[in-house]
């Protein structure tokens, strides 16, 4: 074999491209980063200068300087933002929630109902809308979508924290924390029954359902779909219905929703997974108005993105946030609590 050998992962995150080169056996001594150059025709030098310094070039599982020499038989592995496209994106005056800011990044508590990015159904009222009113010059990230600034994304109708990248080294620095599974995020649910352990670990592949491409199904098989792993633990239960802690080990399209529907405890009010129709408890009217009444309190999934960890980009400190449960979620809890004590 005479040419480098070049192959891209099977597995591409909706934000970011993953590159998996393996250097051919007749390759003489070269610069890694003008090798990459090279060989990632569609990547601007700063891009891979910032994913070299942010460690997200590795030669054989090892973080590289833009000094090394590549030789034969190296293993080399290149995570970084997807590049963008030209799209227009309508600024608007939409106030933001914001926890944190500085130089570098943005976290912010997203309403639920607030889309993330414009998409079909979606091009206004979501907070790219809004971060290109009240913030310039923010990186871009996916190819053939605009999405200035986002690193990750949360579900519509899930409320919670979002950690927005102001720089192009942020963004680079921080997806690697994100491909590598090195941040913390917990949610909280409420889902319909009790789990039989009070504490566990989902562990099923996550993908695209062949009845309906807006739902997604769990195949333990692996067969289809990306790996996928929840951890839980049960806090509170109130019958029929128990408040749980997720913690995301990865960090799949709908990874809580499907995981927890494929255990037969859907997140309550969740229209999607079935979780908005009445799944536990009796058959009497007045609990049929109760739970009624909560769908009403909440008409979305009972789900939030309550706290976030990372490694700050430039200090190297360990950054964490905390969401306090909004006022929806908090009004469903109480009636559940008062019902589970009567």
């Amino acid at each position: 074999m005479t040419e480098n050998q070049l192959l891209t992962t099977d597995e591409e995150d909706e934000l970011y491209e993953h590159h998996r080169i393996v250097v051919d056996r007749g390759q003489t001594l070269m610069r890694i980063d003008q090798y990459l150059k090279h060989h990632l025709s569609n990547v601007t030098r700063t891009k891979l200068q910032n994913a070299i310094e942010t460690e997200s070039v590795k030669v054989n599982e090892n973080a590289v300087k833009s000094s090394y020499k590549v030789k034969p038989f190296d293993i080399i592995t290149v995570s970084m933002p997807h590049p963008p496209r030209e799209t227009d994106i309508v600024a608007e005056n939409i106030p933001l929630n914001i926890v944190y800011e500085d130089d570098e990044v943005l976290v912010l508590n997203k309403p639920a109902g607030m889309v993330v990015h414009p998409a079909y159904g979606n091009w206004s009222g979501t907070v790219v809308n809004a971060l290109v009113y009240h913030f310039q010059h923010l990186p871009t990230g996916r190819n053939g979508e605009a999405r200035p600034g986002l690193i990750h994304r949360i579900d519509k109708d899930t409320s919670g924290l979002l950690v927005i990248a102001k720089t192009e080294y942020a963004m680079a620095h921080i997806a690697r924390q994100f491909f590598e599974h090195t941040t913390e995020r917990t949610y909280q649910a409420l889902v319909w029954g009790e789990p039989k352990e009070t504490a566990g670990t989902i562990v099923g592949h996550v993908g695209r359902s062949a009845r309906d491409r807006k739902v997604m199904d769990v195949y333990e098989d692996g067969s289809q779909g990306k790996h996928a792993i929840t951890h839980y633990k049960v806090l509170q239960s109130f019958k029929y219905t128990s408040l749980v802690q997720c913690n995301l080990e990865t960090g799949r399209t709908h990874q809580i929703r499907a995981h927890f529907q494929h255990i037969g405890h859907p997140l309550f009010s969740d229209s999607v997974y079935g979780g908005d129709k009445i799944l536990r408890g009796t058959t009497s009217g007045s609990y049929r108005a109760f739970v009624e009444n909560c769908f009403q309190l909440m008409p979305r999934q009972a789900l939030h993105a309550k706290s976030l960890g990372f490694e700050h980009p430039r200090t190297k400190q360990w950054m964490q946030f905390e969401s306090e449960l909004p006022e929806d979620f908090m009004a469903v809890l109480a009636k559940w609590e008062k019902f589970a004590a009567e």
